[in-house]
């Protein structure tokens, strides 16, 4: 059995301006052990899928599928039995260090609060706190605990965010673009930490991005995801090495790492992502696509299974090519 199994999930807000479908049919499993990459630009419906994992939509979300964790229907359960999830079960790590904790908590008293699932005396708690902050490289761990966030730089509240999430001992960490605030230097220790926390989390990761190059160094599954829509998963190796989708290679030739050559024109994909609930016949991505044929204009593309299996892609090109 897996342990997170996506099932034609779609969800749409409602607005004064209609409904908005912010995902559409998104299906997906994740096993034990399993680090899924989660990659698109701005606008391609990242954010509201975790949401929708955390089940943290908003008021106004209506949403449709199933979400299945261990098998029990996530959408199903009580509130209470849902917050359990996510304070036990599903820890995340946000984008924004300054954020991400109590402003008027010490470091300590948020790493304990952290642990409230767990049985364990106060003095236990803090002892795995310290200890923790250790294991993701904070000097002096026992003095952090007596801080505040506002005493602390981006990068070390960070790291405290990730000790936080650890804590928790979750089965599914959900690292949700945790490297956008931070500066060239930090962010790689901070890569190198989520690359040691695989060890740490006895289940599986979520890591979601618009790097490329931070996906391939640390995950073993890709989705890529357009105007929330799923259109190219596989082994990250294999999409990385021979991407089908045009917007996959599209994404991967405007990537800095793999330009080798001098250039005086950075590449870039023209246009802009679809705007939520735009009214849109056939394939999302065709006004920006260089190969579309007549097809593309009139259908929404079918998922393909590529050869070998592991792989599927959502394209009328690859279907008229296979």
């Amino acid at each position: 059995m897996s342990l997170l199994d996506i099932d034609d999930l779609s969800v749409t807000y409602a607005s004064p301006d209609g409904p908005l479908k912010a995902l559409r049919n998104i299906s997906l499993t994740l096993d034990k052990g399993e680090v899924l990459g989660l990659v698109g630009e701005s606008g391609s419906g990242k954010s509201t899928l975790v949401s929708a994992l955390l089940t943290l939509l908003p008021d106004n979300a209506t949403t449709h599928g199933q979400l299945r964790w261990h098998g029990n229907d996530l959408l199903a359960l009580p509130a209470h039995a849902r917050r359990q999830l996510r304070g036990n079960g599903i820890a995340t790590v946000s984008q924004d260090p300054f954020t991400a904790l109590n402003p008027v908590l010490t470091i300590g008293k948020q790493l304990v609060a952290f642990q409230h699932h767990q049985a364990a005396s106060r003095r236990e708690k803090q002892a795995r706190a310290i200890a923790m902050l250790a294991r993701v490289g904070i000097s002096d761990p026992a003095g952090r605990m007596k801080q505040y966030p506002h005493e602390l730089s981006g990068g070390i509240r960070q790291r405290i965010a990730i000790a936080a999430a650890l804590l928790t001992r979750p089965e599914l960490l959900i690292a949700d673009e945790p490297t956008t605030a931070l500066d060239a230097t930090t962010e790689m220790q901070v890569v190198e930490l989520l690359k040691d926390s695989r060890r740490l989390v006895d289940g599986a990761m979520i890591f979601v991005t618009h790097d490329l190059h931070l996906l391939a160094t640390l995950c073993d599954k890709v989705a890529v995801m357009y105007a929330g829509e799923l259109i190219e998963t596989g082994p990250c190796r294999e999409v990385f090495a021979s991407p089908s989708h045009p917007y996959t290679r599209a994404l991967l030739a405007c990537d800095p790492a793999r330009i080798d050559t001098p250039t005086r024109e950075l590449p870039f994909i023209a246009g802009s992502v679809p705007v939520p609930g735009m009214a849109r016949r056939g394939c999302p991505f065709q006004p920006r696509c260089a190969e579309a044929f007549a097809p593309c204009e009139r259908e929404n593309p079918p998922a393909v299974l590529l050869a070998g299996g592991g792989r599927m892609v959502c394209c009328h090109k690859v279907k008229h090519d296979a």
